[in-house]
């Protein structure tokens, strides 16, 4: 059994209380790990030595600091498969998934804020016979990162790379369901000799250790990724602390497909939008809306796709359709499924538990499912499945899809296909979502804004506005 550790102040200790519980890999339904049930003097510790570390850390030059991101890079690159490996057991998801995708993107997170911080800058507006303004962007202190499951890595270092070259120094609190590939992270952190302090990594239930963390009057802002319930949760406890928040929440994304669009491509994509680590991505297309006269055939190859997909081991390399994160989730995705027989879907495949023989004859595995035949406003397309789930519709108008499209509380991304230009536009500019791919999906450039609106999320990640989330504007004037 692999014992993981809290980080801290530069060492890898026990929890406080030297408790731990199992960390269960979802493929087998069996503990491969054991993990810190960390509690508020966990948490209380971590501070304490970012706090004591903010110093020193934020005032090495930017180039010092950069440095220091590009060797947490080169030593995630170095050990790609051991990290992959762990994101893979840990997750569910197909290992080829975490090998290609997940952590070369975390590198790529470290490495893209190395070079931004280098063009990060103040400005100056200078008054004619008075004087000059400019600003300077300093960091904030001590800030709390807090990662969800389905990406762990990846999403774990989009939020820690920002902050800590901006000169912060950083709380991260991982997944409780998750935690190893933040273990090797903090591993990669004691090989390269990364600063004491500057990085604090602690485990636990987010019940136990959440509340301290974001209300500790040391901690000045909060980076959350995860359920839109906790975020609530989260902001009525910081808000009134006036601490910076920024939200990443849930999602019911739609993906609006018109009969001119390129079908093979949107056919192909489609089929990742909907079911890539087991439909577990917030940014995956759960409601599908097909014009009409396209409805009949799309179902049949859709269908049929779908049905193609291999559900199996997550460690083999022909494995499409892992499993899901956790018993709990298991559970919850096929009781939506129930809750849309009562609601009169049409399941045209899946819609059921797989039972695999073997290494993972007792894994958490769904077929992928296919549901028609439900109303706009039934609870199937309101709420957040988080799921190999998805529903299609046909639509008739742009007017009638973009109210579909815009009718629940969600609004983080969609997707839109058609090779009319103007209509793309058009439908772009009424879309209530943060992102919107055009022919397209799951196209990130760093350099971009990310985020939802409604209840997907307060605030922006990504690009320069992440190191702006991480610092605060001051504006200095000075008299000619």
């Amino acid at each position: 059994m692999i014992v993981i550790q809290n980080y801290i102040n530069g060492q890898h200790i026990a929890p406080t209380q030297n408790q731990y519980f199992d960390n269960i890999e979802p493929a087998t339904a069996t503990p491969f790990s054991t993990c810190p049930d960390s509690d508020s003097e966990d948490i209380k510790l971590a501070i304490t030595a970012a706090k004591s570390a903010f110093s020193s850390w934020s005032r090495l030059s930017i180039e010092e600091r950069s440095q220091w991101l590009m060797r947490i890079a080169d030593g995630i690159a170095a050990r790609l498969e051991e990290f992959a490996l762990a994101e893979s057991m840990d997750n569910g998801k197909p290992l080829r998934l975490a090998t290609q995708v997940d952590i070369p993107r975390a590198v790529s997170n470290f490495k893209f804020f190395a070079h931004a911080i280098t063009q990060f800058h103040g400005e100056s507006y200078p008054m004619t016979n008075v004087g000059i303004n400019y600003t300077l962007r300093q960091p904030l202190g001590v800030v709390a990162c807090i990662s969800p499951w389905n990406l762990p890595l990846y999403l774990l270092s989009w939020k820690i790379a920002p902050a800590l070259v901006s000169g912060n120094t950083v709380v991260a609190k991982p997944s409780e369901v998750t935690p190893y590939t933040a273990y090797l992270l903090s591993k990669v952190c004691e090989e390269i000799g990364l600063p004491a302090g500057v990085l604090n990594i602690v485990h636990g239930f987010g019940s136990k250790v959440g509340d301290t963390l974001c209300t500790h009057p040391d901690v000045k802002a909060i980076s959350f990724t995860g359920g839109t319930a906790t975020g609530k949760t989260i902001a009525t406890a910081a808000a009134p602390l006036f601490k910076k928040l920024s939200l990443e929440m849930g999602g019911k994304n739609p993906n609006i497909i018109f009969a001119d669009c390129n079908y093979d491509d949107m056919l192909r994509t489609t089929l990742l939008s909907s079911f890539s680590n087991q439909g577990q991505i917030c940014l995956c297309g759960s409601r599908i809306y097909i014009e009409r006269s396209l409805y009949e055939r799309f179902k049949t190859d859709f269908v049929h796709k779908a049905s193609e997909l291999k559900v199996g081991d997550p460690l083999a390399e022909s494995t499409k359709i892992g499993a899901t994160v956790s018993k709990a989730h298991y559970e919850k995705i096929l009781h939506h499924i129930e809750i849309a027989k009562q609601e009169g879907a049409n399941i045209l495949v899946g819609g059921h538990a797989v039972r695999l023989s073997g290494r993972c004859e007792s894994g958490y595995f769904i077929a992928p499912t296919i549901i028609e035949n439900l109303a706009i406003d039934c609870r199937t397309n309101q709420e957040e499945i988080f799921g190999p789930v998805v529903t299609i519709t046909p639509f008739d108008t742009e007017e009638e899809v973009l109210a579909f499209a815009n009718g629940t509380k969600y609004g983080l991304a969609a997707s839109l296909w058609t090779e009319n230009l103007t209509r793309a536009h058009r439908m772009a500019e009424h879309i209530e979502s943060g992102i919107v791919w055009v022919n397209s999906w799951m196209v990130r450039d760093l350099r971009t804004p990310f985020g939802g609106v409604k209840d997907s999320g307060v605030g922006r990640e990504g690009g320069m506005e992440a190191l702006g989330f991480f610092t605060e504007y001051k504006n200095v004037f000075i008299k000619y």
